[in-house]
């Protein structure tokens, strides 16, 4: 597949992301809470997660943002769920290793769809977007 193909492709994935965010919402009853901001462009993120038996059993974000922001968001959180909160961690990994241009191992971790933003490595200003969500996943899972 040539570049351009390959580009089309991603953003095409973006926009599916974006126009049709998955697990969009907010999560009630005993789910934890995390509110994010990127004050350099003014996305925020509000993600809700529910842990049990150390595995993230449902999330949902809401939040406002530019298209990478909000596609990131609908991204990480198809990805994380329904995996444990160890696995959850080594993919926020392999994802910031990739969107900041760095060699990832990508066939010890799959990225499905999240590999769409691997271009925003070459933009510098648009990082911050991306890893918005992600963000606020770690610390959610961290603390």
């Amino acid at each position: 597949m040539s570049f351009d193909n390959l580009d089309t492709l991603y953003r095409q994935v973006i926009m599916d992301h974006y126009k049709k965010p998955r697990n969009k919402g907010m999560l009630e009853d005993g789910s934890m809470t995390i509110d994010m901001n990127n004050p350099t462009c003014g996305d925020r993120i509000r993600l809700t997660m529910k842990i049990e038996d150390g595995k993230v059993s449902d999330v949902k974000f809401d939040g406002d943002g530019c298209s990478i922001s909000m596609s990131s968001a609908s991204m990480m959180t198809q990805a994380i769920k329904g995996k444990d909160v160890d696995t959850a961690l080594a993919l926020s990994e392999t994802f910031s290793l990739m969107i900041q241009g760095k060699e990832y191992d990508d066939e010890k971790m799959d990225l499905g769809d999240i590999e769409a933003l691997q271009g925003v490595s070459k933009f510098p200003a648009r990082i911050k977007c991306a890893t918005l969500a992600w963000k606020a996943m770690e610390k959610g899972l961290k603390e």
